[in-house]
């Protein structure tokens, strides 16, 4: 049995359709909502479930914080046999209007991170399926609960604290950005390398302007919208996956 050298997991176990995020224990809780569910490996930050989501196998993995971390997990996956992939997670907004507590799905991501720019050049746009965004967002809009559900373009960069170079947050919210988050352009960008499937969905967990201190993404509003875009994530992933057996994929 030849385990994947980072992820520590036999590629003979993994489905063909899974779900990322950056916490292990969020992984865990997303597996806890399947039947079946057992872990395979915890090594690093990478942790591996797999499982069923109504009827389907489905792995989750998360993959931690940044891109080039992320990166690994996503090319590891792949090359194991995984075909089509969506991240949840959290972000911060950038649009006026949008609250803790909303939902994006993410259709596509500027690429202001370092990772990317080693893989493709920067003209490369970092782009979603867009049947994994369609079926995304119809999942965000169905599931119960509060907050709004929009779909557009995400901010993705290495930064998280602020220093003393000025941030492009403005420009890019002037442009009509949404949200901004961490691992979403290398996700795309990997895909499309690789020929998977990627999409995304996060929850918006507060104001990317806000000082350090008040940051707090343990907030229950942004607690039930993780549910809400877990369970629209899960509920796409397994339409997905019907829809490819159908059509012989």
């Amino acid at each position: 049995m030849d385990l994947l050298p980072i992820l520590r997991v036999d590629p003979a176990d993994m489905p063909a359709h899974a779900l990322v995020c950056g916490d292990p224990f969020r992984a865990e809780a997303i597996a806890r909502k399947l039947t079946d569910a057992k872990e395979l490996a915890y090594a690093r930050e990478y942790r591996t479930f797999t499982g069923a989501y109504d009827g389907v196998p489905v792995a989750v993995v998360s993959h931690g914080v940044g891109s080039p971390g992320a990166a690994v997990c996503f090319e590891e996956m792949i090359k194991a046999g995984v075909t089509t992939i969506i991240r949840v997670g959290t972000a911060g907004a950038l649009a006026d209007g949008l609250k803790a507590g909303s939902l994006i799905v993410s259709t596509a991501a500027v690429r202001e991170e370092g990772l990317t720019r080693q893989l493709v050049p920067l003209a490369f746009p970092a782009v979603a399926d867009g049947a994994v965004s369609e079926a995304l967002y119809e999942a965000a809009l169905a599931v119960p609960g509060e907050g709004a559900v929009g779909k557009g373009v995400t901010l993705t960069m290495d930064a998280f604290f602020s220093g003393v170079v000025e941030l492009p947050h403005r420009t890019y919210k002037q442009a009509g950005v949404l949200a901004v988050e961490m691992e979403i352009a290398a996700l795309y960008v990997v895909a499309a390398l690789r020929g998977a499937r990627a999409g995304a969905i996060v929850a918006l967990d507060g104001d990317s302007t806000a000082v350090d201190e008040e940051y707090d993404p343990h907030r229950n509003v942004v607690a039930e919208a993780v549910d809400r875009e877990i369970e629209a994530a899960l509920r796409a992933l397994a339409k997905l996956a019907r829809q490819a057996k159908q059509a012989g994929g």
